[in-house]
């Protein structure tokens, strides 16, 4: 790999430093959907839905500078119950924002890890109940095999994808190998 364009992450400490030592010019994105996750940890199951709903008008905004401004919102509601969800939302927003510079369309396509949460998943399971492997080789040859058969469970293609790959395009074509 020669150069990242957007990197979804986490949340785990370090990892976008990390990203941007290697890639400089990488946009690190904190996956929306562990914030969201995050968020709701606070919350009773009955203020759930409600809660829920205000964080999707923070992240589902227009701009960045409206986004703000619902998280502004947010806070002015929900503080007195759930401090805790604005502070994390402002301590993140520099690694919040970074899909605002795309259209809705294409936000989709970077907001969250889930994908590659999925594949790890997979491959965890067939690990899980081994003790060790006699070789480095031979967890590469299990690794291999069981990503052909994940890959095959892969029908349906990354929604807006094409929109995606051609706004990627326009955005870092001085980025792009030219061909």
């Amino acid at each position: 790999m020669q150069d990242i364009f957007v990197a979804c992450v986490d949340g785990l400490k370090g990892f976008p430093e990390a990203i941007e030592a290697v890639f400089p010019h990488t946009s690190v994105q904190l996956c929306i959907v562990h914030m969201v996750r995050h968020s709701l940890n606070y919350v009773s199951w009955k203020r759930r839905a409600e809660v829920a709903a205000d964080l999707k008008r923070i992240y589902q905004s227009s701009t960045a500078d409206e986004a703000e401004l619902r998280l502004g919102e947010f806070e002015t509601k929900w503080d007195d119950d759930y401090l805790p969800i604005g502070q994390s939302w402002r301590r993140n927003w520099a690694r919040i924002t970074p899909f605002f510079d795309f259209p809705p369309e294409i936000r989709k396509v970077i907001y969250t890890t889930n994908a590659i949460e999925s594949v790890n998943m997979s491959l965890r399971k067939i690990t899980k109940n081994r003790g060790s492997f006699p070789s480095d080789e031979a967890l590469l040859k299990l690794f291999y095999l069981a990503l052909r058969n994940i890959s095959k469970k892969w029908t349906m293609p990354i929604r807006d994808w094409k929109a995606a790959l051609t706004r990627f395009t326009i955005s870092y074509e001085d980025r792009l190998p030219q061909q």
